[in-house]
């Protein structure tokens, strides 16, 4: 309260003692984390046993930082890479009360220090990488990507190779590792905030994220899906052209999904009005790509709110182009033929051959 109402009392010569007391108190190693996995919807976290003592230490450090007289230059020769490696180390501590500081005090440092901004990215970049080819443990990857987003929405504009090196080498790998749902709202923003800067990304993006998709896991392609849709909100129509065969080939795939709430979530991209207006600009192209998969579904699909959905999909595609889904619902029912044709040739050659060897 002395700190934050008063003003003049910061001295050149505070500034050492001040920071040395933070690093001495704040800086530390951390007790290994011998949990194989850490769900916070099931496990409590282990909370820091002197936190009383640490979170006056870091209140006195933030209203320090945010002070009307505190001056960068004199305490950049104390706040150097070296204090911010340790810092963003911390970020892995289990008690969340702790993230929540060291995310504002790594916010402030970023604002006032201009030369330490390239240098806490490259940091942030390498933890990234870190967690998501390596180790898949970090405990502070929600919050750095807090960070992150505000970051990016100040990227000034034509983006810099290095920003658009890093979203397609950092941000979208991040899509990979099974722990997504700690971070998931946090990067969807980080990726929006690129797209809204940048719309020549958006094909970069989609191909990375489609690349990457989960096999096995229903929850995380919903989670995907549900990112699709906020891509596809702000995607600008010639960048829709361009994805839309990789785009509705997954699409498809999903509506296929036995997972009845992946194909839900699938079948909900037409009831975007925004998307929808996309797919009747560019039917002629995925109409073709989405006619099979959905009658298909239709006939397999044991829930009988999803058997609706599909037919109101169907029925919306014929009202967009009546030539077109007469041709392709006559070619479908074609290929069914030849394929029972090929299938009772086939059977024959069985037969004839166990009859063959039956005779011997």
């Amino acid at each position: 309260q002395y700190i934050s109402t008063n003003r003049g009392m910061l001295g050149e010569l505070l500034y050492q003692p001040i920071i040395s007391m933070v690093a001495i108190n704040v800086l530390r190693s951390l007790p290994p984390n011998e949990r194989e996995e850490f769900d916070p919807d099931e496990d409590e976290p282990t909370l820091e046993a002197s936190w009383s003592h640490l979170q006056l230490v870091y209140e006195f450090f933030v209203k320090f930082l945010e002070h009307p007289d505190f001056n960068p230059q004199l305490a950049k020769k104390f706040v150097n890479q070296s204090f911010v490696v340790q810092l963003l180390d911390l970020f892995d501590s289990e008690d969340p009360r702790e993230r929540d500081y060291l995310k504002t005090v790594l916010h402030r440092i970023y604002g006032k220090f201009l030369g330490l901004r390239a240098f806490i990215r490259k940091q942030v970049n390498n933890i990234f990488l870190c967690y998501t080819f390596e180790i898949e443990k970090f405990f502070g990857i929600a919050e750095l990507l807090e960070i992150l987003g505000s970051i990016i929405n100040g990227f000034a504009l034509p983006l810099r190779s290095e920003h658009k090196i890093f979203l397609q080498k950092v941000l979208v790998p991040l899509h990979k590792p099974k722990s997504l749902y700690l971070y998931h709202p946090q990067l969807t923003y980080c990726i929006l905030q690129f797209l809204e800067k940048d719309s020549t990304l958006t094909e970069t993006v989609l191909q990375g994220i489609l690349r990457i998709w989960p096999k096995t896991c229903s929850s995380k392609e919903v989670m995907l899906l549900n990112e699709l849709e906020e891509i596809l909100d702000v995607i600008d129509p010639s960048q829709f052209a361009k994805i839309q065969p990789l785009l509705f080939t997954r699409i498809a795939q999903c509506i296929l999904s036995p997972h009845f709430q992946v194909s839900e979530r699938a079948l909900y991209f037409w009831n975007n009005d925004y998307v929808f207006n996309l797919i009747e600009e560019n039917v002629q192209v995925n109409l073709p790509i989405m006619y099979a998969p959905l009658i298909t579904a239709q006939s397999k699909q044991w829930n009988a709110n999803i058997v609706e959905m599909i037919a109101n999909v169907l029925k919306s595609y014929r009202n967009m182009s009546t030539q077109l889904y007469g041709r392709l619902e006559a070619s479908y029912h074609d290929d069914i033929q030849s394929a029972e044709i090929k299938m009772k040739e086939r059977e024959s050659v069985w037969k004839k051959l166990e009859d063959m060897s039956v005779r011997k």
